[in-house]
């Protein structure tokens, strides 16, 4: 039987600690709301960062967190308290998230921020390849683990690998802009699927497709994921 592999940059479940206490709770970002709201499969298991900084954690604390979490069918990824500023509050939200929405003055362009996205991104990958099945269906998750599909793709060529982004797409004149641009293409299209929320936004992903990565996009084509 096929499993729905479900991953994002954080799991629909967060861990908070107080003293030597751990407690469990919903998380409230919205991918992880949204998804989690979704009367789920028997055979689901969700990846995810589970929301408290690996260096604030004993082994205990670490084996404590697996098993909560895995009774919501999840495991843990777990990043660093410098990982999480330079990869999550950095690129992905200084960088990514604000050149998506069109606010360029906002937008940080730091290559600190850049090689934590990507590590982290690879530290995703290296946790869970090792635990993917022949015939799971595996769905990645927004504009923080946009470089994910193409890794997992490496290394498992024949897997179903879907990819939705929960932001805007820029328009190639904005994409431009992004001196990793390339990379962050050749990431999505590692996936098999990748979906958008409005059309508008496919029309900007082929544009920078074809000028970027080289590729020919080929439209009214019906593909499917299965």
């Amino acid at each position: 039987m096929s499993r729905l592999i479900i991953i994002s940059n954080r799991l629909p479940v967060s861990v908070t600690r107080q003293a030597d206490s751990l407690s469990f709770q919903p998380s409230v970002g919205g991918v992880a709301t949204g998804i989690a709201s979704l009367e789920s499969p028997k055979q689901r298991l969700w990846f995810g960062w589970p929301g408290i900084a690996s260096d604030r954690l004993s082994s205990d604390h670490k084996h404590q967190i697996t098993k909560g979490v895995e009774e919501h069918g999840c495991k843990p990824i777990f990043l660093s308290s410098t990982e999480v500023r330079d990869f999550y509050f950095g690129f992905a939200n200084r960088t990514i998230w604000p050149l998506f929405h069109y606010f360029t003055h906002h937008t940080v362009f730091d290559e600190t921020y850049w090689r934590a996205y990507k590590k982290v991104n690879e530290h995703f990958c290296r946790e869970i390849t090792p635990q993917l099945k022949p015939n799971d269906k595996i769905w990645v998750h927004d504009y923080q683990l946009m470089l994910l599909p193409g890794m997992l793709r490496a290394k498992q060529p024949e897997a179903n690998i879907g990819f939705f982004l929960h932001i805007p797409f820029p328009s190639f004149e904005l994409l431009r802009l992004l001196p990793w641009r390339r990379e962050l293409l050749e990431g999505m299209l590692g996936a098999d699927l990748v979906g958008f929320h409005e059309y508008e936004y496919v029309r900007h992903f082929l544009s920078s497709v074809y000028r970027i990565s080289d590729y020919e996009p080929h439209l009214s084509q019906l593909l499917t994921f299965e």
